[in-house]
């Protein structure tokens, strides 16, 4: 069993990975690389980096994961910087990373408590990043987090101990709403509106990560038609092209085991090792829900989709982005665009924290706040992705992909911060 230091510190980072010994120009970006310290012994027991705050303090997720690196966290950092820019949030770009097995954590409570009271104290004096849930954590973490910084600062009003806090503390349940899934189905619907050829009745779907995003993005989908044909988990992947059971696969996926306890009909079953496979699986929709780098150079000649939206944050690069829209006719819908619906609902959770009238005006639309979250995400993703759609099939040279589009209006409306909707 991990022993748990008796206290964890914050020091400067020099450069986002150190095995790279020709970093490249943009590595000095970030405005802070902050590895998280174990100060008896030098140990790493976490990263923190907070991208860009032009717009605003650095929203993002804290990652736990036993193999989490820097150059991950400052990855997703800068998704952070882009997703919010792009959604017109008055947030930059952060991320954390905490170095630990998540399933061991799950085991122990106890232990769990202790390591994020070790974090919070050392976040604290980051002044600059406002933490979420991600990977590895949950609201519960969160909300420790914030009656931290609540006793530091003393008062509850704040945005600094985090977002996405239980709904009984005055937070906004992300998963339980299905935010995020929310927002990739918003994507999805404006693609079907504006291609009269992609229709969502009858299209096969593979999800990979069938967790709280690839769970109720399936239920979404199988709910206008679309058939849920693949599916996986960190127990082995599913894949039946007449469909599988969305409602036995909601059922089981928290269960011992996951989704390998599936007993409906399945033509291939991929155990743990294999799990990747279920991406090259023939299908019109591909979400890759999971970890970073699913699509590579590696598979991409392999994949056999019409369209991917990326539920996770990094699913893939731009160099492989650039082959599979330009050589393969395969569009991938940028990360920073169609998985919003998490950060906006910690938006509104922070300004409901603070602006007791818009808390008021957010409520009144009923569902304790659920019909206002869900209109607001479906409206500024069917926008955005309208006009990037529009941007990429109306270029003159037509050889930009559509993350070079995002990443252009993302850069727009990060130098016009009067653009804030919030």
């Amino acid at each position: 069993m991990t022993q748990l230091p008796k206290k964890l510190v914050i020091e400067a980072c020099d450069s986002r990975d150190e095995t790279n010994r020709f970093p490249a120009s943009d590595d000095s970006t970030a405005e802070q690389l902050i590895r998280v310290v174990d100060p008896s012994d030098g140990n790493t027991w976490g990263f923190v980096v907070v991208d860009d705050t032009r717009r605003g303090p650095g929203l993002g997720g804290i990652r736990m994961a036993s193999d989490v690196t820097l150059g991950e966290v400052y990855r997703l950092a800068r998704a952070m910087t882009l997703k919010n820019s792009a959604a017109n949030l008055p947030f930059g770009g952060g991320k954390a990373g905490i170095v630990c097995d998540p399933v061991m954590m799950a085991l122990n409570p106890g232990m769990k408590r202790d390591l994020i009271g070790l974090f919070a104290e050392a976040l604290f004096s980051v002044d600059q990043y406002i933490p979420a849930p991600d990977m590895g954590t949950n609201e519960t973490d969160i909300q420790q987090i914030y009656e931290y910084f609540s006793e530091r600062l003393g008062t509850h009003q704040h945005m600094r101990g985090g977002a996405s806090r239980p709904p009984d503390k005055g937070g906004i349940p992300i998963d339980e709403w299905g935010l995020t899934a929310h927002s990739l189905f918003a994507a999805i619907r404006t693609v079907e509106e504006l291609e009269p050829e992609f229709k969502l009745e009858g299209a096969q779907v593979v999800i990979q990560g069938y967790g709280n995003v690839g769970s109720v993005t399936a239920s979404k989908l199988s709910a206008v038609g679309a058939v849920v044909t693949g599916a996986s988990d960190i127990h082995g992947a599913l894949w039946h092209p007449d469909g599988l059971n969305v409602e036995q696969l909601n059922s089981i996926r928290c269960e011992s085991g996951g989704i390998s306890n599936y007993s409906g009909k399945v033509e291939k079953r991929f155990g743990p090792d294999q799990i990747d496979w279920l991406l090259e699986a023939p299908c019109d929709i591909l979400i890759p829900a999971a970890r970073p780098d699913a699509i590579t150079a590696r598979n991409a000649d392999r994949i056999q989709c019409r369209k991917i939206f990326q539920g996770a944050n990094a699913p893939s690069n731009k160099m492989t982005e650039y082959y599979l829209q330009n050589r393969r006719g395969i569009v991938s819908y940028s990360d920073f665009i169609v998985n919003v619906g998490g950060v906006m609902g910690c938006a509104v959770e922070l300004k409901m924290t603070m602006d007791q009238s818009y808390r008021q005006q957010v409520l009144s639309q009923g569902e304790d706040g659920k019909t206002y979250t869900d209109q607001l995400i479906y409206k500024t993703v069917s926008s955005n992705m309208r006009t990037l759609m529009s941007r990429v099939n109306n270029q003159k040279d037509g050889v930009r992909i559509f993350r070079e589009e995002a990443q252009a209006l993302a850069q727009e409306r990060l130098e016009h911060t009067e653009d804030i909707w919030l």
